[in-house]
């Protein structure tokens, strides 16, 4: 849609894109895939985490969310303190500026709302939360898109969340325990929507030559890791749960390679290579070999020529969900146990800071057992999700894209303010 003054309608994304998260970027291109197809006039950039990888592989500018490079090195020394301290106030003046230059800015999914990973509360909740405030100081729609969220135990972590919220234009959840986690922390959902996660919306590879797997020999399995230290409240037990998790997945693997059966280790963060290494050096067997993995388009291809995926991350759950593979989640959070029921696995989920591996090896078995009934339903759940992102992008399009009249007093208001 264009504006009656003839200009483009401007749109920024933002958030931790090209840093690395391979979840965080796929929910970007699930974003600029709706507006390349759907909004094809609209002039598109990017507040992130990495402007460098997001300008070079999605083709938009692409600024630094971060005034000091150095954000999320720990700060000990009296210098780094300070330049960050600094920070604070430069990202503060930075992002009004951006915010102010268009018309509407998309949040594209990831757990923004959440704190199910360890996070500071003047780390990216204090971003997202100038990111709001400014939308709503110059009359620019901010939208939360397929956002997840989660109980914050932190006070001033869930302050800002709940503040972001609640300034924000227009909000939607990738599950009903997000909505219920912000009402909870006093945000009025009454207007606010669930649908699958935006990462349902990207392409599925093209499936390989059907085959009967019921008289082919056991195929690979794919085992996606995480460096995984627990949650935001569980900091003095990080390495203990960390040691723990790498243990008893190790031991899985092992048991694997036992019976014979190819591994396939993914990742879907740069941070998680160390697990990889970890678990090939204690291994050592030529069965089990790493992917490396640039996007979820290439997990998709792993696993969907894996007979089984057991995966730690949300969106390796999802990529393996979404191309029909059988898959047992080693989950972290409420939000991998939701959508596990969700698509209809609801009984293969494993406790990620508790990883027995004798037990999640009969949970494997019994996966395998059932595969061709859950292919099945799989088919059927992805095609759910397919018609409920339609409706959120057609929602999206309806609540964010303004009219003429909106987009000409958006204008003036943005004169007025630059005037002298």
């Amino acid at each position: 849609m264009t504006p009656a003054d003839g200009t483009p309608v401007r749109v920024g994304v933002f958030g931790l894109l090209g840093s690395g998260n391979l979840g965080n970027d796929g929910s970007l291109e699930a974003v600029l895939g709706h507006l390349r197809a759907e909004h094809p006039e609209a002039v598109v950039d990017a507040l992130c985490g990495g402007p460098e990888v997001v300008a070079t592989r999605y083709r938009i500018p692409a600024t630094r969310l971060h005034w000091y490079r150095g954000e999320y090195r720990t700060a000990s020394r009296a210098g780094a303190i300070a330049a960050k301290g600094l920070g604070k106030l430069v990202d503060a003046a930075r992002t009004a500026a951006w915010v102010r230059r268009h018309d509407v800015v998309i949040v594209p999914g990831m757990g923004v709302l959440e704190a199910t990973l360890p996070l500071r509360p003047w780390g990216f909740p204090y971003s997202l939360f100038l990111l709001c405030a400014s939308g709503r100081l110059f009359g620019t729609r901010v939208a939360l898109v397929g956002v997840g969220a989660d109980a914050i135990g932190n006070r001033a972590t869930r302050t800002l969340v709940r503040w972001s919220a609640r300034l924000a234009a227009y909000r939607s959840y990738r599950d009903a325990l997000s909505r219920d986690a912000m009402r909870a922390m006093g945000v009025d959902t009454a207007r606010d929507e669930v649908y699958p996660d935006l990462a349902f919306a990207l392409p599925t590879p093209e499936p390989s030559a059907p085959s009967d797997r019921a008289l082919s020999p056991p195929g690979p399995v794919c085992v996606g890791v995480m460096a995984f230290h627990g949650g935001d409240d569980d900091r003095a037990r990080a390495e203990e749960i960390h040691r723990r998790y790498l243990d008893g997945t190790t031991r899985f693997v092992r048991a694997l390679v036992e019976d014979g059966r190819p591994v396939r280790l993914l990742t879907g963060d740069e941070c998680d290579a160390p697990v990889v290494d970890a678990i090939l050096d204690a291994v050592n067997s030529p069965l089990v070999t790493a992917a490396e993995s640039a996007s979820l388009a290439d997990l998709m291809k792993e696993m969907a020529a894996a007979d089984t995926v057991v995966a730690t991350r949300y969106h390796n759950l999802i990529c393996a969900l979404k191309v029909g593979t059988p898959t047992l989640a080693l989950s972290y959070a409420a939000k991998s146990d939701a959508l596990m029921a969700e698509m209809g696995l609801g009984a293969y989920c494993h406790p990620a800071r508790e990883v027995d591996a004798d037990r999640l090896l009969q949970q494997f078995r019994e996966l395998e057992r059932q595969s061709t009934e859950l292919r099945r339903t799989l088919t059927e759940r992805n095609l759910v999700a397919a018609r409920q992102l339609q409706e959120q992008f057609g929602a999206l399009t309806a609540a964010l894209f303004p009219t003429n009249g909106h987009a000409q007093a958006h204008a003036h208001a943005r004169t007025r303010q630059e005037a002298p």
